[in-house]
């Protein structure tokens, strides 16, 4: 398990959530902060306010020990941990004791798209619907999600990724009226979602291409935050109907653990409702 990727992972996230805190933060004394040589709290300062050994934290940071999870809890409580990033390192230390030296198990790089989904999306005519698999890549959608967002059909099936699209389509940066917080939110969920299998090939290769493609995501990859969304609102500027306002919510499937349906939705009766039922009229369905 020692320096597993898993640990490695959960080292670099909590030094980075040790660089934020202030010592303000903490209760330290404000004197001699000029002076510090390090951003954020210094490990020593973690280890003790944790009631650990400088020595056994700084292992944790390193990668090459797995806390225990008292020290687990006090780290998450000291470190002012929220719920999504202490849902992070939890499963990166399960998934650690689970691999143990095995190597984690090669994904495929895009799964095929179980039939019973197929046919929830070949029934749903007036609702956006679309597929994700491992690392957001984008499976499957109806017609009604392609004339909302995005001609997926247009994009190369091993370039159909989520993240990828938010990034690098020059589309989705006019269609989401706040793209900023949109993309950096796809980061965030990445990061989350890649904690099962931080040494993926494919999401090595998809992270090395978006950080070389856009200065930002390379910023906010290496920030190492986190997010675990399955529901929200955005707000699409559809050069077609007009501005509105959706609702989107996740459905994971049992049968298919890594694929999950997710549907777009307006409030009944809103003008938001109307244009979507507007874009549903204009919409034919693929034959």
């Amino acid at each position: 398990m020692a320096g597993s990727a898993h640990l490695r992972e959960l080292g670099e996230f909590l030094r980075h959530r040790r660089g934020e805190l202030t010592p303000a933060q903490v209760g330290l004394p404000e004197r001699g902060h000029t002076q510090r040589r390090v951003q954020g709290l210094r490990r020593e300062e973690v280890a003790q306010f944790a009631a650990i050994s400088t020595d056994y934290y700084v292992r944790i940071e390193q990668g090459r020990l797995a806390p225990s999870q008292p020290v687990l809890d006090a780290l998450v409580r000291e470190l002012r941990l929220d719920g999504d990033q202490r849902t992070y390192v939890e499963g990166l230390v399960d998934q650690a004791a689970r691999t143990g030296h095995r190597k984690a198990p090669r994904r495929s790089a895009r799964p095929k798209l179980h039939p019973h989904l197929a046919r929830l999306l070949g029934q749903l005519t007036d609702t956006p619907a679309i597929v994700f698999g491992p690392r957001l890549d984008i499976l499957a959608w109806n017609p009604l999600a392609a004339a909302l967002l995005c001609d997926f059909a247009a994009v190369p099936e091993a370039e159909r990724n989520c993240v990828r699209t938010v990034f690098t389509d020059p589309v989705m940066r006019e269609i989401y009226a706040e793209w900023e917080d949109v993309a950096r939110t796809c980061v965030e969920v990445l990061r989350m979602e890649a904690g099962t299998n931080p040494a993926d090939p494919a999401l090595t290769a998809l992270v090395g291409e978006l950080s070389v493609a856009d200065q930002q995501f390379r910023f906010w990859w290496a920030e190492h935050r986190v997010a675990q969304q399955d529901f929200g609102s955005k707000r699409i500027a559809h050069p077609v109907v007009g501005d509105l306002t959706l609702d989107w919510d996740t459905f994971r499937y049992a049968g298919a653990p890594e694929q999950q349906l997710v549907l777009w939705s307006a409030e009944p009766g809103t003008p938001d409702a109307e244009r979507l039922s507007d874009l549903a009229r204009r919409t034919v369905p693929a034959p």
